[in-house]
């Protein structure tokens, strides 16, 4: 005997959440399908296995994303490179991410109390002032200072 278990499978996919053509039945076990009327009913047919649920396939991004590697990495190395080097990255950012870790240096410098307040500004004007070249003039400034400050 074939029975239509069209409002079946909508019942138990409206319980548990997932799309219609997720929800398959047991064959062995259609009678009992068939005799469930109520969410409580679909509900012990889901933990007896009686009814199962796909589990969800998506699109694969596999492709996608190794395409875009590739992308991304053209490009990039000297000979491709076109325009000065300030048209790339421009000179304000540059400025900004030396001040920044230079900056932090300072702090953690003041910190582990090896700068005196007054020190510490004086270095700090010349960080904001754009005397400081990099991280190793700014340690080299600080020894001075401390080897100064000893004598």
């Amino acid at each position: 005997m074939v029975v239509n278990l069209k409002a079946k499978k909508r019942l138990a996919s409206r319980v548990t959440g997932v799309g219609v053509h997720r929800i398959k039945f047991d064959a062995d076990h259609l009678t009992d399908v068939a005799d469930a009327i109520t969410r409580e009913n679909i509900r012990s047919l889901i933990t007896a296995n009686t009814i199962k649920i796909d589990s969800f396939t998506g699109t694969s991004r596999g492709r996608a994303q190794t395409k875009k590697a590739q992308r991304n990495k053209r490009g990039t190395k000297q000979g491709s490179k076109q325009g000065r080097k300030g048209a790339r990255v421009g000179k304000k950012e540059i400025y900004v991410a030396k001040v920044r870790s230079l900056r932090r240096l300072l702090k953690i410098a003041k910190d582990r109390k090896e700068l005196t307040n007054p020190e510490f500004w004086a270095l700090y004007k010349k960080v904001g002032g754009n005397t400081v070249r990099n991280k190793a003039h700014l340690r080299q400034l600080m020894e001075e200072i401390v080897a100064k400050r000893k004598n």
